[in-house]
């Protein structure tokens, strides 16, 4: 997906008597005779698969003759300030597409009603990492509407003037190969082109090593950076760093479609759609990505393939609604079997494992689908939303990138700033 997702923050005062509405579930508010249901969803589907949109209004105006389904579109950047106003008001939607690192700061102060898993097609088979941002403290707050993964991407050219003719398999062919890139095209050069604060790629090293962001323990959450698994996936990443890129160490991801478009580098780990944005003729200024760039699916070194993390979308319904019940049936008849097979046919992840798997029977889409059957996500902690606001991820890869702490120092501080807001709400 061409945006980045980021949690929700500032919401605490729109918030004030909100967890007071509603009761404890899609089905307890009522509203199974609504008249009207309004449906908020971002420009994507308005753009994208309008007739997926029409044919949920249509089953639910079949069961429910005479009602009314409106619906309003928003880009990203303006969703959730309009949300967050009228969430303190009595006029909230009744479904809202919510990227899934936005949901943890809404049901943490408890602006979506809990919904039954068990009324929703394949439910139990929801990709791990969607599952996740729609689970808080033991209840599920959403729907899982589809995905987005990460994939590796290189150019086949490059890696055959280095005397690399196979796609690698393994960790240990794919750095043998980009040994042979570096030194073939030389220092000025990336072989890998991985920029530092690139948390959601250090943390895949960190989760491959069988380390993790933080723990929940006894109903506490712990920051667990500098555990030896977690380092033993930062060393890996520090070493990557070292060895292949060669670019500004003090920068993120947001510009790698464009930085790889220059030419300047063989490959990249990223959102599965930054390789066509790269060879796109506007951003391509070798004028020869096009045929040359061949996505895989990143292995680890675990001898796995490496743990990504799932981007993607989910539906919730305001525990403000008056319409949850039929809230509820409008989103299974929209993410259910027909509309994930809709979306799939459109280029998106399904929201779930079985179908999934279909697409590992595709050559076209092998790649995205082997690479999100492993998968992590953020911890579901409290104060998850202030360690991302802090940037204190981006921090630590930072200062391990450019050599000024090393790697212990850097995750045992980043352990402490997180310790010191996780389990805050």
């Amino acid at each position: 997906m061409k945006r980045k997702l980021t949690v929700a923050i500032g919401i605490a005062g729109m918030m004030v008597s909100i967890a007071a509405c509603g009761g404890e579930g899609s089905g307890e508010s009522g509203g199974a005779d609504a008249k009207e249901l309004t449906v908020w969803l971002t420009v994507d589907a308005q753009n994208n698969w309008p007739e997926l949109v029409k044919a949920a209004d249509a089953a639910v105006k079949k069961k429910h003759p005479g009602i009314t389904v409106k619906h309003e579109y928003y880009g990203w950047p303006d969703k959730n300030t309009k949300l967050d106003a009228v969430l303190a008001t009595d006029k909230a939607p009744d479904v809202v597409e919510m990227g899934n690192t936005e949901m943890l700061g809404y049901m943490v102060k408890g602006a979506f009603a809990p919904v039954d898993p068990a009324k929703f097609d394949n439910s139990d088979a929801w990709l791990d990492g969607l599952k996740a941002s729609v689970t808080y403290e033991g209840k599920t707050y959403g729907v899982p509407y589809y995905a987005g993964g990460r994939v590796a991407n290189w150019r086949k050219d490059v890696a055959e003037e280095a005397g690399v003719k196979a796609t690698p398999k393994t960790y240990d062919e794919l750095t043998a190969a980009l040994d042979k890139i570096q030194k073939k095209q030389g220092g000025k050069f990336s072989a890998w082109y991985q920029p530092s604060r690139d948390w959601y790629a250090a943390m895949s090293f960190v989760y491959d090593a069988g380390g993790s962001i933080a723990k929940e323990e006894g109903g506490q959450w712990k920051a667990n950076l500098s555990s030896p698994e977690s380092l033993k996936g930062l060393e890996e990443f520090k070493n990557v760093l070292d060895s292949y890129m060669k670019g500004d160490k003090t920068k993120d991801e947001a510009d790698r479609p464009i930085v790889y478009g220059q030419g300047k580098s063989a490959m990249i780990f990223g959102a599965a759609w930054e390789g066509a944005t790269a060879a796109d003729p506007k951003n391509d200024k070798t004028g020869e990505l096009k045929d040359n760039l061949e996505a895989f699916v990143m292995p680890g070194p675990s001898g796995k393939n490496i743990p990504v993390f799932l981007g993607g979308s989910d539906l919730a319904i305001p525990v403000k609604s008056d319409a949850q019940d039929v809230a509820a049936e409008w989103i299974n008849a929209f993410t259910g079997a027909k509309g994930q097979k809709g979306l799939m046919e459109k280029g998106n992840l399904p929201n779930n494992k079985t179908d999934l798997a279909t697409l590992k029977d595709d050559p076209a889409t092998v790649v995205p689908a082997t690479a999100a059957e492993s998968s992590w996500f953020v911890p579901m902690a409290p104060g998850w939303g202030q360690v991302e606001k802090a940037q204190v991820l981006q921090t630590m890869l930072q200062e391990i990138g450019t050599g000024k702490k090393s790697v212990e120092a850097a995750a045992k501080e980043a352990d402490a700033e997180i310790d010191k807001v996780i389990n805050t709400k």
